[in-house]
């Protein structure tokens, strides 16, 4: 795959958009945050 052709989430917490990553390969569908900081809570909603 292309890095233009990956698919793409909204991330739950801070609403940014993030691509499809080789460690989430299995578990895509269960992705909803762009990073680990968002998982935890740090960044607010906007």
């Amino acid at each position: 795959m292309r890095k233009p052709n990956l698919p793409q989430k909204t991330c739950a917490r801070c609403g940014r958009p993030f691509s499809w990553r080789k460690k989430w390969e299995r578990c895509w569908d269960e992705v909803r945050f762009c990073s680990q900081r968002c998982r935890r809570g740090g960044a607010a909603a906007s």
